[in-house]
């Protein structure tokens, strides 16, 4: 059963509702229950809850970062959302950090694009809860007051010295003014309020400062692509990922491979799904052939580790999931990559640059100017007997892997949702296998061969899954127990 009752999980109940929305954080679940308590869409309640993650929790995502989101309409088609910028067309070399590897923020952009096709609101409304809590203010937490003490080297190099987020105490009231007047201003005028005029010549100045070649043409050459997902058949259920530049295709490649290896016990099918994300991240520079990579079968050693390694360490990306009574459903990922992005900061609007440029590896995915590296964002939605699901969780490389267990426990070991989240979980890093203390298979897996590191439950590197669809007609959502994951309902 796909839903059981609403105490199914220890952890956090499934809810069902008018609208339905589970987001990184409490207040971007209460941003998106107010658009949809005021007849706002889906799309409406994601660009809230992701405006209110952007004034939050600025080490993971912002202003200055991209969105991808996967939406399925009230009529049943499904279409894909490209939030994510170019980098600079005099671009020849990307750097890891600094002024030089910053490509085009994409999320306002995305934000017009969602508001004018699918919203109901207007954009100002949208974004105002997020106004409100950057003009306020909002108290810093332990947590992030010792991100920004650990990356404050980087901050300061990149412009932010005089930032207040950097060194407010814990407990501090932080109030951030020209944040608050940028969203006002996006609100009001769209993408002209971003990518033209003072704060567009603030994100210019800012990079070249730190090295980098991005200019006022790049910004203004910027759109959001709209595209349909890449949309395969798995145990009978239709599968959307995100389309290139995204590697959700290699989601799709494991399980596509999970299908065709047959039925396994339960252990050994975590050992496989190990096997299988290892296999198919050797296809990450890749992934811009997009559905012809599901042809390529992934070799699985059933009885023992290949310890080939493929994914990496990497963090960060808030998650945003919504549905609505008029039956559409979002699943959203947005980030500016690393802590901070490239820390470039730009001081007249109150936020950091991504520095998605990184991403460029090998050819295929080389770097070149006015190019899209390889995104890590892997937002899904999975079609169900009975309506839909949208998932997304952040952790780079990680949210393959969890989905893929999340995916595995429901749809093919028959867990409720709940239940599926609230699960232990491993990941792979680097050919080891970090696995959740509480895992049943822990001591199994090693077994197999694998380089087991158990590590405490709930851990950050384990994702933080964000879960909202249809049920029979009705909205539902569920929100992972793990960081500050909600989910609400009106």
């Amino acid at each position: 059963m796909l839903i059981a009752d609403s105490f199914s999980s220890t952890r956090r109940p499934v809810l069902f509702g008018n609208g339905a929305v589970s987001a990184a954080h409490p207040l971007a679940v209460a941003a998106g229950q107010v658009m949809l308590a005021a007849g706002g869409s889906a799309a409406d309640a994601v660009i809230a809850g992701q405006a209110v993650m952007c004034v939050l929790t600025p080490d993971d995502c912002g202003l200055g970062g991209d969105a991808l989101c996967v939406i399925r309409l009230p009529d049943g088609n499904v279409t894909a959302v490209n939030g994510t910028g170019a980098s600079p067309l005099h671009m020849v070399r990307a750097d890891d950090d600094g002024g030089n590897s910053v490509t085009v923020p994409g999320i306002v952009d995305a934000w017009q694009t969602m508001s004018r096709q699918w919203g109901r609101l207007p954009l100002a409304t949208v974004l105002a809860p997020a106004v409100k809590i950057a003009h306020d203010g909002a108290r810093r937490g332990p947590r992030l007051a010792e991100t920004f003490q650990r990356y404050s080297g980087r901050l300061v190099r990149g412009g932010a010295a005089a930032w207040p987020m950097l060194t407010a105490p814990v407990g501090s009231i932080v109030r951030q003014p020209e944040l608050a007047a940028l969203l006002a201003d996006i609100g009001r005028l769209g993408r002209a309020a971003f990518y033209e005029g003072p704060i567009a010549e603030g994100i210019v100045e800012a990079v070249h400062l730190g090295g980098g070649v991005l200019d006022a043409a790049d910004l203004a050459l910027h759109g959001t692509v709209v595209a349909a997902p890449v949309t395969t058949t798995w145990r009978g259920r239709k599968v959307h990922v995100q389309p290139p530049v995204s590697q959700g295709v290699l989601l799709s490649m494991a399980l596509a491979g999970e299908e065709r290896l047959g039925p396994l016990e339960a252990r050994q099918r975590d050992h496989a799904c190990v096997e299988l994300t290892q296999s198919s991240f050797a296809y990450r520079d890749r992934v811009s052939e997009g559905a012809a990579l599901l042809a390529v079968p992934l070799p699985v050693d059933l009885d023992r580790a290949s310890r080939r390694g493929g994914p990496r360490a990497y963090l960060h990306t808030a998650g945003v999931a919504a549905s609505d009574a008029f039956g559409m459903t979002v699943s959203s990922l947005i980030s500016v990559f690393d802590n901070f992005g490239s820390a470039i900061y730009v001081p007249a609007g109150g936020f950091t640059l991504n520095n998605r440029a990184a991403g460029f590896t090998s050819p295929p995915n080389e770097c070149a100017g006015g190019k899209r590296p390889v995104h890590t964002l892997a937002p899904v939605l999975i079609e169900t007997e009975h309506g839909c699901v949208a998932l997304a969780t952040p952790g780079a490389d990680g949210q393959i892997q969890t989905l893929l267990q999340l995916l595995s426990a429901i749809f093919v070991e028959g867990a409720d949702i709940a239940s599926a989240i609230a699960q232990p979980r491993w990941r792979n890093e680097n050919s080891r296998l970090l696995v959740e203390s509480a895992h049943p298979h822990l001591n199994g897996l090693a077994d197999y061969g694998h380089d087991v590191i158990p590590i405490e439950d709930g851990d950050p590197r384990f994702g933080a899954i964000v879960c909202a669809g249809i049920e029979q007609g009705q909205p539902f959502c569920c929100a992972d127990w793990r960081r500050q994951t909600w989910a609400g309902v009106v």
